[in-house]
């Protein structure tokens, strides 16, 4: 991510004058973190890049609504959350067995024209992608970006210690599953 003067972003956000203006910096500013943060969740390009786009679009139409108690990144992030998880709800299929969705996994990670992973990374993304929703973000934010617990508690609205334990839980799971290959 670029460095930025957050409050003066927030600043020229909420001026009318300079909105437009500010919303395009933050969206370059913010469009690659949060992409990656959905692909690892949804899997697929094109339905990060749809999930990515609602992400923008809820930012642009709550402008008004951001009171600046948390860090516009924050803010981002937790609609960008809130978005992935309501896009996979909908996204779920009823009655579908363990082995079907790991094909399923399997197969959308295999088509992507963007994945260019190895073997082991594939393996990886099929692990994360077999973990309830909940302990899949958490895992995702932690591993890949690296957030901070107190962060992921106001990005996720819930507390450090069940942050703590939904980690922990979904890498026994991902250790479960690559033990399980050999």
């Amino acid at each position: 991510m670029k460095d930025i003067d957050e409050k003066q972003l927030i600043s020229r956000l909420q001026d009318d004058n300079t909105r437009v203006a500010a919303f395009t910096t933050l969206v370059d500013t913010y469009k690659e973190a949060l992409y990656w943060q959905i692909r690892r969740m949804v899997l697929s390009h094109d339905d990060a890049d749809d999930v990515l786009q609602n992400t923008f679009i809820k930012a642009w139409t709550g402008l008004d609504s951001f009171r600046g108690d948390s860090k516009l990144s924050t803010w981002l992030y937790r609609i960008a959350t809130n978005e992935t998880l309501n896009f996979l709800e909908r996204q779920r299929r009823p009655a579908v067995s363990l082995d079907e969705e790991e094909s399923h996994v399997a197969l959308t990670l295999q088509s992507d024209p963007y994945f260019d992973g190895d073997e082991t990374q594939a393996q990886l993304q099929e692990a994360i992608g077999q973990l309830p929703a909940k302990q899949r973000q958490v895992f995702v934010m932690k591993y890949y970006d690296d957030m901070k617990y107190e962060d992921m508690s106001q990005v996720l609205e819930t507390s450090v210690g069940a942050l703590k334990a939904s980690y922990h839980h979904a890498v026994k799971k991902i250790c479960n599953f690559f033990d399980q290959l050999d």
